[in-house]
C-alpha cells in the first residue's frame, strides 16, 4: 500500500470514528433532552421526522438511515400511546402513513426550550458560520457515502471489516 493510500484510508478511519463518537455523544444528549418530556431519543427521533408531514414507516427508516422494522416497531409503540396515528396513504394501499396527534406534537414541544439552549450552546462554542459548515459537511459526507455504497460502487464496508 502506497502513503497516500494508506493516508486516505486513515481519514477514512478517522472519519469514521468521529461519526462514531458524536453519534453517541448526540444519542446520550437526546435520551436526556427527550427523558423529561416522556419519551426516549428514538421516540423523539421517529416523532421529530414526521412533524412536518407525514411519511410511511419505510421513508422515515430512509431518512434516518436505519431499518424499517426498527422504525416500525417505534411507531406502533408511538401509535399505542397516542403520540402517533396511522393514516391512509393515497400514494400506496397498504403502506400507512405516520404523524403526531395533538398529543405527540405537544410532547415534542416540551423538548424545544432545552433543545434551543443546546443549539444556542453549540453555535456559541464553534461559532454560528463553523456551525452551519459542519453541517453542510456532514450532509455531503452522508451524499458521498451513498454514492460510493451503491450497488457495484463499493464495498460498503466499515472500517476494520
Amino acid at each position: 500500500m502506497t502513503r497516500v493510500e494508506r493516508h486516505v484510508q486513515d481519514l477514512l478511519s478517522r472519519t469514521a470514528l468521529g461519526v462514531f463518537r458524536l453519534n453517541g455523544q448526540f444519542l446520550a444528549v437526546s435520551e436526556k433532552l427527550a427523558k423529561p418530556a416522556g419519551l426516549t431519543a428514538a421516540w423523539w427521533q421517529v416523532l421529530g421526522a414526521v412533524l412536518a408531514e407525514p411519511l410511511p414507516v419505510s421513508g422515515i427508516a430512509r431518512a434516518m438511515g436505519i431499518t424499517r422494522q426498527s422504525v416500525q416497531r417505534i411507531a406502533d409503540l408511538l401509535v399505542r400511546e397516542g403520540l402517533a396515528e396511522y393514516q391512509p396513504n393515497p400514494a400506496h394501499r397498504r403502506a400507512k402513513l405516520l404523524a403526531p396527534t395533538h398529543l405527540g406534537r405537544v410532547t415534542v414541544a416540551r423538548i424545544e426550550p432545552a433543545h434551543a439552549e443546546l443549539a444556542t450552546r453549540l453555535a456559541a462554542e464553534l461559532g454560528e458560520e463553523a456551525f452551519a459548515e459542519t453541517a453542510r459537511v456532514l450532509e455531503r459526507l452522508s451524499v458521498a457515502m451513498d454514492a460510493v455504497t451503491d450497488e457495484g460502487a463499493g464495498t460498503g464496508a466499515a472500517p476494520g471489516a
